[in-house]
């Protein structure tokens, strides 16, 4: 455990690194509220600090810079949660008084207001899109044995998925296949999987399966949204490490599983490796559940590069999905 100096030392370091992003200096320590102690004595506490893995030293700088390890000791020892800044809270409130539309709207915009409120990336993982049903579906011939089905539901969304054919299957077989699809699928929505009644004829009633199947996978797939991206490309020095996580942001699935892991670890701040995501091994992650009535129905995040200001972030954090949490309980924006 380290004692109130060391804490109080290690504290200033973060906030004026975060602020700065120049490594820090001890004379500018020794000034620092709740510090206020000779520059000689804060060097000593600096030198036991990085002993003990909480600040590294830059090869090239007499400054030192908080590690993964400083910050998560300064995310555990916050003695107060950050406040959203008034114009923030205020941006925030007039977004979603005035949010309305399809749910996927309110989901993707949600992750544009957090990108610009803390300039970094945001991810929205929103319930799944289950209510809608089938306004129309075809089966579309691609070049050799590959084909797409294509549902338009009645939300808006328009599903497309890959089949196989078996070999050679003639336009107008695929037109009967579209017919009976269209017969026994409109109407209905997919989220229990659509049984599709045989005709009798094998080739067709296989085809008929394999779309049906593939549509009902689709369902399954929560909506994911990522955006402020290009925020992050500014907060790197290094163009490999930005090209890395903008990579891995465009990867829906790491996303979700990388979003759903920290909760699971009951996590609400994952700090640079702690998360298990390699290419993002210089980021921060928040998120938070986003609850209706007691059910979790989605999931808002917030990912930045590890020096990014944690109070800030959680305040915006906890402001958003409570906002969005009752958005969506007003039930509103869910059937668009």
């Amino acid at each position: 455990m380290l004692d109130e100096r060391k804490t109080a030392i290690l504290r200033a370091v973060v906030q004026e690194y975060i602020t700065t992003a120049q490594p820090v200096g001890s004379t500018h320590i020794a000034n620092a509220p709740g510090v206020r102690v000779s520059s000689a004595t804060v060097r000593n506490e600096m030198a036991v600090l990085e002993q003990e893995g909480f600040l590294a030293q830059p090869h090239t700088s007499a400054g030192r810079i908080p590690t993964d390890k400083g910050y998560r000791f300064f995310v555990d020892h916050m003695t107060t949660p950050g406040q959203l800044e008034p114009a923030a809270t205020q941006r925030v409130g007039a977004f979603f008084d005035s949010a309305h539309g399809r749910l996927e709207e309110l989901l993707h915009q949600t992750t544009n207001l957090l990108a610009q409120v803390t300039h970094h990336a945001a991810v929205v993982v929103g319930p799944r899109v289950e209510i809608a049903v089938v306004r129309s579906v075809q089966v579309v011939g691609l070049a050799g044995r590959h084909a797409t089905v294509v549902a338009v539901m009645s939300n808006g969304v328009v599903e497309n998925t890959p089949i196989e054919l078996p070999d050679d299957v003639s336009e107008m077989r695929l037109a009967a296949v579209t017919a009976h699809l269209q017969a026994h699928m409109l109407g209905r929505s997919l989220d229990n999987g659509v049984q599709v009644p045989p005709t009798g004829d094998r080739e067709i009633d296989g085809i008929c399966d394999a779309a049906a199947a593939a549509l009902a996978r689709t369902v399954a797939d929560e909506a994911v949204f990522v955006g402020g991206a290009a925020s992050m490309a500014h907060a790197f020095d290094a163009v490999d490490t930005v090209r890395t996580v903008l990579r891995t942001l465009e990867q829906q699935y790491v996303m979700v599983s990388l979003v759903r892991d920290i909760l699971d670890r009951g996590l609400s701040v994952a700090i640079g490796a702690e998360h298990g995501v390699e290419p993002l091994a210089a980021c921060s992650v928040i998120v938070k559940p986003v609850v209706v009535d007691g059910e979790q129905v989605g999931t808002i995040g917030v990912l930045g590069p590890t020096r990014m200001d944690y109070p800030q972030a959680l305040a915006t954090v906890e402001v958003v999905s409570d906002r969005l949490g009752r958005r969506l309980s007003d039930g509103g924006s869910m059937h668009g």
